[in-house]
C-alpha cells in the first residue's frame, strides 16, 4: 500500500505545479515581446501587424516590438519564429502563406503544421472581382456565360504566382470548369493598372485598393468575395448572394507562436488579441487601412488554417502551381 506520507508529498507537488502555472500566467509578460513580421515594411501585413503591436503594447504594459523579417514569400519570417524559444516572447503574424506554402513549395526549412502554434485570427482584407468596362458582364453568371461561350478569350491579372490574387481566380476556374488566361504582374497594384488600361479583362483585388478605379469607372465591380456586402460597394452582391458560396476568399491575418509555447500563455495572448482587435479605436484604425476585425480561439484558428489548405490544395495540384 502507498504510505500516507508519499500521498501527501505527491499531492503537494501537484498543487505547487498548478499554482506555479497560475502565477506564471498572471505575471506574464515581464519583458518586451517580439512580433516577427514576414513581409516588407509598408505592405498590408506590415500595417496590420504594427496596428496590433501598438494596441497590444497598450493593453499588457510591455512593448510589443515589430521585427521585419521579409523573404521567400513570408517563409523566412515564419521559419525564424518557428525556431525561437517557446516562452511566449516571440510571436509571428501570418497571412494565408501559413496554409499555402506547404502546397506551393517542395521543401521548407520549417513545418507549418508542427513548428508553430495558432493563437488567433486578427483581421481580413476583403476582395472584390472587377472587370474592364469592355467586358459585358454585370455579375458572375454573365461572366461565366462569356467564358464558356468563348473559351480562352478572357484573361485575368494577378499580383504574382501563388498570391491570393492568383489562387482566387484559379479556384473560380476550377469550380466552374472555365478556360481563362492568367497574366501575372509584379504586384496586384500593377495588375489593376493593367486591367484599367485594357491589358487584361478581370482581377480579384483588395476592395480598398480597387475603390478609386471603380469610382472613376475605369473598372467595374461585379462581386465582393466576402461573407457580407461591403460598405464601399453597397450595390455589389456577394458571391454567396449570386449562388457561388465557395468563391468567398479574403486575405486573412493571424498570430502564431513557436510550438510548445505554454497553453496558458497562448490563452492569455488570445484574450488580449480578441480584446485589441475589437476595441473601438482599433476598429477605426483598421477601417482606415481597409481591414475588417476578426477573432477566434486558438483551436478555431488551427482548424481554419487546415480548411484553407484543403480548399486550395486541389486547385494548386490541378493547375500545377509552384511557388516562386
Amino acid at each position: 500500500m502507498l504510505s500516507a506520507r508519499w500521498v501527501r508529498v505527491s499531492v503537494a507537488v501537484v498543487l505547487v505545479s498548478l499554482c506555479g502555472g497560475v502565477v506564471f500566467a498572471q505575471t506574464y509578460p515581464t519583458k518586451p515581446i517580439r512580433m516577427v513580421m514576414p513581409f516588407p515594411p509598408g505592405g498590408p501585413t506590415d500595417v496590420v501587424g504594427r496596428l496590433v503591436a501598438q494596441k497590444l503594447s497598450e493593453q499588457i504594459g510591455q512593448s510589443v516590438v515589430a521585427d521585419s523579417r521579409p523573404g521567400a514569400s513570408g517563409n523566412v519570417g515564419l521559419e525564424i519564429a518557428s525556431k525561437a524559444p517557446a516562452d511566449g516572447y516571440t510571436i509571428v503574424l501570418s497571412s494565408p502563406v501559413i496554409a499555402l506554402s506547404p502546397l506551393l513549395y517542395g521543401k521548407l526549412n520549417y513545418d507549418p503544421w508542427k513548428d508553430l502554434a495558432p493563437i488567433a485570427l486578427v483581421g481580413a482584407i476583403r476582395n472584390v472581382l472587377v472587370v474592364h468596362p469592355s467586358v459585358p458582364a454585370n455579375n458572375l453568371k454573365e461572366l461565366i456565360a462569356i467564358a464558356r461561350k468563348q473559351p480562352g478569350s478572357l484573361s485575368y491579372g494577378s499580383g504574382g504566382i501563388g498570391t491570393t490574387t492568383h489562387l482566387a481566380p484559379e479556384l473560380f476556374k476550377s469550380l466552374e470548369k472555365l478556360d481563362i488566361l492568367h497574366v501575372p504582374y509584379k504586384g496586384s497594384g500593377l495588375a489593376l493598372i493593367g486591367l484599367a488600361s485594357g491589358q487584361v479583362d478581370m482581377e480579384v483585388v483588395a476592395a480598398s485598393v480597387a475603390l478609386s478605379q471603380v469610382q472613376s469607372k475605369r473598372v467595374r465591380a461585379i462581386a465582393v468575395l466576402s461573407p457580407e456586402r461591403l460598405a464601399d460597394y453597397p450595390g455589389v452582391a456577394t458571391t454567396k448572394e449570386q449562388g457561388y458560396a465557395n468563391f468567398e476568399i479574403s486575405v486573412w491575418y493571424g498570430m502564431l507562436a513557436p510550438a510548445g509555447t505554454p497553453r496558458d500563455i497562448i490563452n492569455r495572448l488570445n484574450a488580449e488579441l480578441v480584446k485589441a482587435v475589437h476595441a473601438p479605436d482599433m476598429k477605426a484604425r483598421y477601417a482606415q487601412a481597409g481591414v475588417e476585425p476578426l477573432s477566434s480561439t486558438p483551436d478555431e484558428f488551427g482548424r481554419f488554417i487546415q480548411s484553407e489548405a484543403a480548399r486550395f490544395g486541389k486547385v494548386i495540384k490541378e493547375a500545377g502551381i509552384k511557388g516562386e
